[in-house]
């Protein structure tokens, strides 16, 4: 490949994964969930196989408060059927960018982690299910 398709190709990855975040943010946003993804963050959860383990990891890891009320194969379900409404397609995975991306992601979950606070709120209804 010369440079120029390397270029061609980033660029469509780099649409690829704005199409996911903006799906999976717009399903949280239908549920009534008060989470956003970013791109690192897929970026590690693409290491899971399938996307609804995917989500499940995500929300075990930072949502857990959720599990009190709801089961996370449920949330997961939910979310993956708005978000594969509005945009059907799974995200591919990136061989050569996959360890540095995981990296950084890792690190921004570890420090995330290290600074948690428990929030005891009431949980809304998750509208549309």
């Amino acid at each position: 490949m010369n440079p120029s398709q390397f270029d061609v190709c980033d660029s469509a990855h780099d649409a690829e994964v704005e199409a996911q975040l903006c799906a999976y943010n717009s399903a949280f946003d239908e549920l009534g969930l008060r989470f956003r993804w970013d791109a690192s963050t897929l970026a590690l959860l693409a290491t899971i196989d399938g996307e609804e383990a995917q989500i499940a990891a995500y929300i075990e890891a930072h949502h857990p408060h959720l599990l009190k009320a709801y089961g996370a194969g449920f949330l997961s379900r939910a979310i993956l059927e708005k978000k594969t409404a509005r945009y059907p397609a799974r995200l591919p995975r990136r061989i050569e960018s996959a360890a540095h991306l995981s990296e950084v992601a890792h690190q921004s979950l570890i420090s995330r982690q290290r600074v948690r606070v428990s929030y005891e709120v009431e949980l809304p209804a998750l509208a549309g299910v």
